[in-house]
């Protein structure tokens, strides 16, 4: 399985960003997609999850109503647009894949199949 992310960048606060990852090597219908972010020192947090369907999606708590998951099915993408950001949201995003959506929302530490990172950077 590879994973290819990419979108990242410097941004100002208040400004919008589209994050995409790319699949291959995997049965991508069968699989829930996600995004995670981690800044150095700082604990993997949750972002965003999404079924193999589209539907259900999930969103971390300080991202709720500024970003928005989704994916092509004919493109073996998902996305992660990302609106009003903050400085808060500085961080390197991972994308992940998982056969379960569970697993991208509970279990993370099960998942074992990770992008390479893309660096967003919120600053004036």
């Amino acid at each position: 399985v590879q994973l290819q992310a990419f979108g990242g960048g410097l941004v100002q606060p208040g400004g919008s960003l589209r994050l995409s990852c790319a699949a291959s090597g995997l049965t991508w219908r069968r699989y829930a997609m996600g995004w995670f972010r981690q800044v150095p020192g700082k604990e993997r947090e949750f972002v965003a999850a999404i079924n193999w369907s589209g539907a259900p999606t999930s969103y971390g708590d300080s991202v709720k109503g500024r970003f928005t998951i989704g994916r092509d099915n004919a493109k073996s993408t998902v996305y992660l647009q990302m609106n009003s950001l903050e400085p808060e949201d500085t961080a390197v995003y991972y994308c992940a894949a998982a056969e379960t959506y569970n697993t991208i929302t509970h279990r993370s530490s099960r998942i074992s199949s990770w992008g390479q990172g893309t660096l967003v950077t919120v600053s004036s």
